[in-house]
């Protein structure tokens, strides 16, 4: 299937885990691919940027519609997690984690619309099982993932007449490298994942394409009357209630 033939898709944070299938998975469907981080990509077309820099959204969004000339698909994924009680996060590092985490995807989705209207493009913004619920020390991803799916909502009410959807998912325990690399620095790992399995309906934990084949449906026509959603890819995690 080539859903994304003669498209331009943008995915932040691209290079690896959940950011690195989902733009595999775009590729492979026909799109021309470009992402967004820090870093070089190997694989895919870039643009290094460093998030934290509220200039550098705007500075993307141009440098590839200068070099695709176009943009039908724009996939917020880029983000970062810190640890901490709310009474020991400093104010910089809460605003840091709001900075990369929410308002970078704002400015990505106000510098991308122009082009998005001429294509009817779509936007798919990946937030978290967090965004919903929280684990503990977490107050800033939290709050800034329920902000991300927030801000989905909005942009499909504010921009359907203009022919640009807008949705989210929200992804649980996905086996990307950085929770693999956790799991093997626990005492026993093999009790961890068993342990960590049984929290889900699916007895198991997600894989990173599982995510991408979720978002490229949200990303493809053949989804052209879903907007302003958040789908949770957990493994029924949400779903399952602590024994009373």
């Amino acid at each position: 299937m080539m859903r994304f033939e003669g498209k331009i898709a943008l995915v932040t944070g691209g290079r690896s885990g959940i950011g690195r299938a989902i733009a595999r998975r775009l590729q492979n469907e026909g799109a021309r691919v470009f992402t967004a981080q820090r870093g070089e990509d190997p694989e895919f077309e870039y643009v290094q940027a460093d998030f934290a820099d509220m200039e550098a959204p705007a500075r993307i969004i141009e440098d590839v519609v200068t070099k695709g000339g176009r943009l039908d698909v724009l996939v917020n994924n880029a983000g970062l997690m810190q640890e901490a009680a709310i009474e020991d996060m400093s104010l910089a590092d809460w605003q840091h984690s709001l900075a990369v985490n929410l308002t970078a995807p704002f400015l990505m989705i106000k510098h991308a619309l122009p082009h998005l209207r001429q294509t009817r493009g779509s936007i798919v913004n990946v937030g978290s099982i967090e965004g919903i619920g929280c684990n503990p020390l977490h107050a800033a991803y939290s709050a800034s993932k329920a902000g991300l799916h927030g801000l989905a909502r909005a942009v499909a009410v504010d921009h359907g007449k203009d022919g640009v959807r807008c949705n989210a998912v929200a992804p649980g325990w996905i086996d990307t490298e950085l929770n693999l690399e956790f799991i093997k620095a626990t005492p026993d790992p093999d009790a961890f994942r068993r342990d960590i399995g049984k929290i889900h309906p699916a007895g198991r934990t997600g894989k990173p394409e599982e995510v991408a084949a979720l978002v490229a449906f949200l990303a493809a026509e053949e989804s052209g009357f879903v907007t302003g959603q958040v789908y949770t890819v957990d493994g029924g995690r949400m779903t399952k209630l602590s024994l009373p």
